[in-house]
Parts: C-alpha cells; sequence; structure tokens
C-alpha cells in the first residue's frame, strides 16, 4: 500500500547547484511536489528510502557523480554512549529539558540568529532571517515538536524533531554559541536517542554523514550506526 502511494507521488530535480559541503561539486537533488499532502506513514517510508525534511520539502540527494551524501540512522535498541558522550550528558545535568509543540517566536528566532551569524556564517543560510526562519524552522508538520533546552530559565538550545510512528526524524538543531564547552549539538543528539528509546521507537534518523565534510562527518560518532546503501540499511558498529 505504501508503495503504491509513493509510486503516484511526483516528484521533481533541480538543475545542479553548487553543493553546500563539498568544494568544486556541484548537487542535484529530487523532491516531493511540496504542495502534496504526505501522511505521516508514508514521510516515515520516505525517510527509510534516504529522504529528509527541509521546510515544506522532502529531499534526497541524486548527484549523478558523486554519492558522498550517505543517509544514516541509529538503531535505538542498539545504542550505548561512549566515555566522551557521557561527559557530555554529566556536563549538561543542569539543563532543563522540554517537549513543546508550539515555540516563542521571538525568543527562538533570537538564538537560531545568533546561531547561524557565528557558527554558519559561511554557509547558505547566512544572512538568517525571520523569514527564512518561519520557512524552514517553523514551518512545521502535525507530528513536529521542539525540544527547547533552558538554563536557569533562558532557553539556550533548541532542536526540531518530527516523531513518525516507529522513528524519530532529527530535523535541525541550533543553540548558543557561546557556550561551545558545553557540547550543545552533541548533547542533543544524545537527548533525541535517549527520548526515541523511552518512546520505544527503533531508529533515530540524522540526515546525511558526509565523511569529507567537517560540518557532517560528526554523525559517525554516534555508534552503532545504520548506513543506507543500494536501497539497503547496513549496521556499522
Amino acid at each position: 500500500m505504501l508503495d503504491e502511494l509513493i509510486r503516484q507521488i511526483q516528484f521533481y530535480q533541480t538543475t545542479p547547484h553548487p553543493c553546500s559541503y563539498l568544494d568544486d561539486q556541484n548537487a542535484v537533488t529530487a523532491f516531493v511536489d511540496p504542495e502534496t499532502i504526505i501522511p505521516i506513514g508514508t514521510y516515515e517510508e520516505l525517510s527509510r528510502l534516504g529522504f529528509r525534511r527541509s521546510g515544506s520539502y522532502l529531499y534526497k540527494p541524486i548527484c549523478a557523480q558523486c554519492n558522498a551524501c550517505i543517509p544514516v540512522r541509529v538503531p535505538t535498541a542498539n545504542f550505548s554512549p561512549s566515555k566522551t558522550q557521557k561527559r557530555c550528558l554529566k556536563r549538561n545535568k543542569d539543563l532543563s529539558v522540554k517537549l513543546k509543540k508550539h515555540m516563542d517566536l521571538d525568543q527562538h528566532y533570537a538564538l537560531y540568529a545568533e546561531y547561524i551569524s557565528n557558527r554558519h556564517a559561511d554557509g547558505d543560510m547566512f544572512p538568517p532571517s525571520e523569514n527564512q526562519f518561519l520557512e524552514f524552522i517553523n514551518h512545521k508538520r502535525d507530528e513536529t515538536q521542539f525540544l527547547e533546552f533552558r538554563l536557569e530559565g533562558s532557553l539556550i538550545g533548541c532542536a526540531v524533531i518530527d516523531i513518525l510512528p516507529r522513528s524519530l526524524s532529527a530535523i535541525y538543531t541550533y543553540y548558543d554559541p557561546r557556550l561551545s564547552s558545553r557540547s550543545l549539538g552533541k548533547f542533543a543528539i544524545l537527548y533525541q536517542i535517549e527520548l526515541a528509546k523511552q518512546m520505544k521507537l527503533d531508529h533515530v534518523y540524522l540526515g546525511y554523514w558526509i565523511k569529507d565534510s567537517q560540518k557532517m562527518n560528526y554523525k559517525a560518532d554516534y555508534r552503532p550506526m545504520e548506513i543506507f546503501n543500494k536501497n539497503m540499511w547496513n549496521l556499522i558498529e
């Protein structure tokens, strides 16, 4: 039934454009017609096939000359944090974490803008704008929620997640760049894995792992993980 629904979806592809992660590379992306209503079960099946969500788009790289973007997911039942990851969890025990369906726009945009300006000033999301934020972060589906990280009541981080029937998809994380000693990006992933485990979800989708991209190769730290190749998920210890 799901296969039939996916066959009925209209897909498009972009023209070649500069890759956001690898220098001197062009990228081509396939994406679902953003006007199409995608039920949650179909969304999860597309995730299983290597698609990701960004704002209103479900997309997948289809570069003819490059296969560096490898979809990865963490099997929650098998995951155990490393010593370094345990230290990160301990370092952030003083944080208050809440799962929320809606956000305070002013607080979140201010944090997002600071994060983009300090951590990604060389990327295609700079300079940040409120319209960009609304289209990318606050364009949510029914299954979208926001994991807020607060220190003494102040918002210092947020992980945008989609909670699917059998998995959790990590959409994006932004945090206070001044608190680098806390490793908030790492903490956010560890918290999502633990949350998915508590919810008895099978996997956490982390997006694309790119070995030669410093921005994306950190995902290899969460082991065991599964990588998607030739329509199969393979476990990497």
